[in-house]
């Protein structure tokens, strides 16, 4: 199976840059590159800057997979052999993830930059915490990957109850954000994204920071 992930994994990375290869000659001159928070084009550049950043792209590609796939080598963490799993999964999540911004910003060269930024991306971000989420519950204690605060990271049932809670959230919230975010305008789209997002993470740091003071109380008492 890790084979096959890392054949799979490869194989992405090669996707965009052939992509861009394939539809080289129907870039117009000036392609849109950025735009404002009305999800308007307001700066346009040309196939030299778009090959600039798909290059960059891969490498950090490239580069996020290498660390995230070989933590566990050096992680002085005791779970490390048992996350190694895990976060190979979530290497190839992530850059499958990455991959697919490139060619949406390389089909958004040859069509409408605002309705493709507003849509196909945030939806993208909700899928791949959805997909994170399936992995919370098998996360062991570790400095790289997690809710890393310094009780979860001191308790690990502290740590087991606030990532299963974690992963039950992120696996509904990304859902709703890949759902939600497709079909509505930019700027509503974007309301709605940054405030599930932020929910994502503020709940389960709260919920662990309960546990962590419940436990605190409960010493003092005995």
């Amino acid at each position: 199976m890790k084979k096959i992930l890392h054949t799979i994994t490869r194989v992405v990375f090669l996707i965009p840059l052939v992509y861009l290869l394939a539809v080289w000659q129907k870039l117009p001159a000036r392609i849109p590159m950025h735009a404002n928070l009305n999800g308007e084009v307001d700066r346009y550049g040309n196939s030299t800057e778009l090959v600039i950043m798909i290059c960059i792209l891969t490498m950090i590609n490239i580069g996020t997979y290498l660390l995230l796939s070989n933590v566990h080598r050096f992680s002085h963490s005791k779970y490390s052999d048992m996350n190694k799993e895990s976060m190979q999964r979530m290497a190839s999540a992530v850059s499958i993830f990455i991959a697919g911004i490139q060619c949406t910003f390389i089909y958004s060269a040859l069509t409408d930059f605002s309705s493709i930024l507003s849509g196909v991306l945030f939806s993208a971000v909700g899928l791949l915490f959805s997909f994170m989420g399936n992995y919370m519950y098998n996360i062991k204690p570790n400095y790289f990957a997690g809710f890393r605060i310094s009780w979860t990271l001191k308790n690990e049932d502290n740590w087991r109850k606030t990532h299963h809670f974690a992963g039950k959230l992120w696996f509904v919230g990304g859902l709703l954000v890949a759902l939600i975010c497709l079909w509505l305008p930019f700027k509503l789209s974007l309301i709605v994204f940054l405030t599930i997002m932020s929910l994502l993470v503020i709940f389960p740091f709260i919920y662990s920071y309960r546990i962590h003071r419940k436990v605190n109380s409960e010493g003092l008492r005995v």
